[in-house]
């Protein structure tokens, strides 16, 4: 998603680290603050509540946001300590798609097949690529974050690394709450804001989140069918293509050039068939396709497929990321 590509560096994400090195730790002590920090925040919160108000937000709502709400000093640590994309592809693999995270993941399946089955017809997104993004963002629901959403993004709008994003930021997750999806207690999640199961920003809530159920309230946090739901919505609106899958792993020919390699080196399957490069899937052969060797030469190749990998790629801009997210889809269901 576009506004939470933030969250996650392109080559080795928090967000995509598992699940209990992403937990976030109990909020440590606040150090003392000069009063002037507390009064520049007031001073904030009352701009974000006028600007609010003249946007048609309820002055009850904005009262309930931020009741008791104040800087959180472990948000900007964390902001400031996000990781730098120095990952291997052989670290982050290992790190993101373990045998834990696939046997979970089959164990939910065979929770919510049903569920899930109805989704993907409704939506016409293939199963795997849900469980995946479910997987990874959240464990299957597991490490969803348990930040006040409000005061993480109102923290980051105030302390300015960010400003206008957050802020605006801010202004949709009240948004949320003025429609009543879901009460100030219970909208948590991330450090920087990312919400729910499937780890939405506010705008991207606003945008794609979906209520399967039919009970009038988008719940991303404790409703699976509305956590299905939103992930479906989100990659039909992203251009998932219904007859392409996301890719597949494959074996490169003896001299295969890597520089030939690459999202943007895309060519017809016909044209990589011609140079021995084949992959098991049976689409057909004008659909485009690119190779990727997100370790390098040598190591591990993917053949992937357009539209669907771009897809997941609107949902995470990282090659890492899109690729595990496919090969734990996969191996969850079998």
């Amino acid at each position: 998603m576009l506004n939470r590509r933030i969250l996650i560096a392109v080559a080795g994400a928090a967000a995509a680290i598992p699940a209990a090195a992403q937990k976030p730790s109990p909020p440590k002590p606040s150090p003392s603050k000069p009063p002037a920090a507390d009064e520049s925040f007031a001073s904030f919160v009352a701009g974000v509540k006028a600007e609010a108000r003249k946007a048609g937000i309820r002055q009850a709502t904005l009262d309930r946001a931020f009741a008791g709400v104040k800087p959180n000093q472990r948000v900007i640590e964390l902001d400031r300590r996000q990781p730098e994309a120095t990952w291997t592809w052989e670290r982050y693999r290992s790190s993101v798609i373990g045998e834990a995270r696939i046997a979970r993941g089959r164990e939910m399946l065979g929770r919510h097949r049903a569920l899930l089955d109805a989704v993907t017809q409704h939506f016409r997104v293939a199963p795997g690529v849900i469980m995946g993004i479910w997987g990874l963002e959240s464990n299957y629901g597991q490490s969803a974050g348990n930040f006040n959403v409000i005061e993480a993004v109102a923290t980051l709008a105030w302390e300015g690394r960010r400003a206008a994003f957050f802020r605006s930021e801010l202004m949709d997750a009240l948004r949320i709450l003025d429609s009543g999806d879901v009460p100030a207690e219970r909208m948590v999640g991330s450090y920087a804001g990312a919400m729910g199961q499937p780890q939405f920003m506010p705008d991207s809530f606003l945008r794609f989140a979906y209520d399967w159920t039919g009970n009038g309230k988008r719940d991303i946090w404790t409703d699976t069918g509305d956590v299905f739901a939103s992930i479906a919505n989100y990659l039909a609106k992203s251009g998932w293509g219904e007859r392409s899958p996301w890719g597949e792993q494959i074996g490169l020919p003896q001299g295969f050039d890597a520089a030939l390699a690459g999202r943007d080196n895309r060519k017809r399957l016909a044209e990589w068939a011609a140079m021995g490069v084949r992959g098991r899937a049976s689409l057909p052969p004008d659909t485009q396709a690119a190779v990727l060797l997100p370790g390098g030469a040598g190591g591990d190749a993917f053949l992937v497929y357009f539209p669907s990998f771009l897809a997941i790629r609107r949902y995470n801009p990282s090659d890492f990321y899109c690729i595990s997210v496919g090969l734990i889809g996969d191996a969850v269901m079998g």
